[in-house]
């Protein structure tokens, strides 16, 4: 059905907000939480005590990214409401049980792996729904939706300064359960317009039965050459991209102290970060196509150049403006990116699409913060692995930069082929006519013969 462009669409884009808020507030709000645990759990005796405590915020974003083919099916198979909905209360669950650990090594399990999959499981329906209830004004919704994570990028780090100082981490993280159950609330708003697999199995046999695994996992996806660029390019530029979120805390404190308020950073990126979600989403809007690509080639060249900037401010004033500009393209690579999967492969594939590519995204994601967390602990300070997050932003920017060439020569091959199935048809249309002609003069003549 063509999707209503609001009604009931305007509650479940509040919802996907929430749950955009809820999963990448938390997680972009690590850096304040690794600071924490790094004087809880650590000792001056460790010698690799960044590196393993890394892992724990870097294994929970990998994870949130690397479940997304899953997700994906089960979306497929189940619908986005149920998923959302099961999702958040893994999630709630496992942010639970990290509160009552008592070492660093049980949170790569309860924060690390399952309240990393919960959040996975509530976060891709929340992109998918959307396109069930707007089209044209999909970037835009997209755009809103996205700066949930602003909002809460913005105001978590304060409160959860706060929260720390005066209720410890353990307490800290139970409040933080407060927001997951409002997202396992939220999950229930997500009323489909388009039956998923079950529901048409279901209603074809009186019974579901689990379809062919062809269309379970739709790699057809893949076949899409433009889609293919897509899919590689982006993780390669990404190896970089989650460190400044860990690791800038600690490299201020490294390098100005506890005399700036290291917080006003994450601030930074929050603020700008929605502002460039809602400017770049209602701008995707009006470019035509896959050129909407060419947005986040911009925003992977800004944000490679400010990694490489952030050992080179002295002044605290210096860094600010850098987190400022940081956000902006952060905010616009992220807002655009179901747009451009639709694009590319369409309304049909448009969830699996979006999980292939997120669970490729995930393997970057989580190995760049560790191993800037081992530069640190080997050279004493960050300054290189600051230098070389910012590479991979600018060569998966130059790979991005192919696909909308590559996409208008698809559709020019796409359209060729009717022409030609036109072209067939009209030609066996003329060898029938010849035929009956051929046919009826005999028949005429023997008739005026008679």
């Amino acid at each position: 059905p063509e999707p209503p462009e609001g009604g009931w669409g305007w509650v479940v884009m509040l919802a996907a907000m929430w749950c955009n808020g809820a999963v990448f507030g938390i997680q972009n709000s690590c850096g304040i939480l690794f600071v924490s645990m790094l004087r809880l759990f650590g000792s001056s005796e460790d010698k690799q005590l960044a590196f393993k405590t890394a892992w724990v915020s870097s294994l929970s974003m990998g994870m949130v990214f690397f479940c997304s083919p899953i997700v994906s099916v089960f979306t497929d198979l189940f619908g986005c409401r149920k998923v959302a909905v099961i999702g958040a209360a893994v999630g709630l669950v496992g942010l639970l049980s990290s509160s009552f650990v008592s070492t660093i090594e049980p949170l790569y399990f309860t924060y690390g792996i399952l309240f990393a999959c919960g959040c996975s499981f509530a976060y891709q329906p929340s992109l998918v729904i959307l396109g069930h209830y707007f089209k044209k004004r999909l970037g835009l919704v997209n755009g809103i939706v996205t700066a949930g994570s602003s909002l809460f990028t913005v105001s978590l780090p304060f409160l959860l300064k706060v929260l720390i100082s005066s209720v410890d981490l353990y307490n800290t993280l139970r409040v933080l359960c407060i927001l997951m159950f409002v997202l396992f609330l939220a999950g229930f708003t997500y009323k489909p317009l388009i039956p998923n697999t079950k529901d048409k199995e279901g209603g074809k046999n009186g019974k579901f039965k689990l379809p062919p695994a062809k269309k379970i996992c739709n790699f057809s996806v893949f076949k899409v050459l433009s889609y293919r660029i897509w899919a590689f390019g982006i993780p390669a530029a990404l190896f970089g991209y989650f460190v400044p979120y860990v690791h800038l805390m600690n490299h201020v404190k490294d390098s100005f102290g506890d005399s700036v308020p290291e917080e006003v950073l994450l601030l930074c990126l929050g603020i700008t970060s929605g502002v460039g979600r809602l400017i770049f989403g209602r701008v995707a809007d009006y470019i035509p196509g896959a050129k909407k690509i060419y947005l986040q080639v911009a925003s992977f060249f800004f944000i490679g150049l400010m990694s490489m900037m952030i050992p080179l401010c002295k002044v605290f004033g210096a860094l600010v403006a850098v987190c400022l500009f940081m956000g902006l393209f952060d905010g616009c690579f992220i807002c655009i990116m179901a747009p451009i999967a639709f694009e590319l492969v369409g309304a049909q594939d448009v969830s699996q699409a979006i999980g292939f590519l997120l669970g490729l995204m995930s393997v970057p994601m989580t190995v760049g913060p560790p191993i800037a967390g081992l530069l640190r602990d080997k050279l004493g300070t960050y300054d290189v692995a600051f230098y070389l997050a910012g590479v991979p932003p600018l060569i998966g920017g130059a790979i991005l930069c192919f696909i909308p060439w590559v996409h208008e020569r698809e559709k020019l091959k796409e359209r060729a082929k009717p022409v030609d199935g036109e072209t067939t048809e009209k030609m066996l249309e003329n060898e029938s006519t010849l035929v009956s002609d051929t046919t009826e003069k005999p028949v005429k003549e023997l008739d005026s013969g008679f």
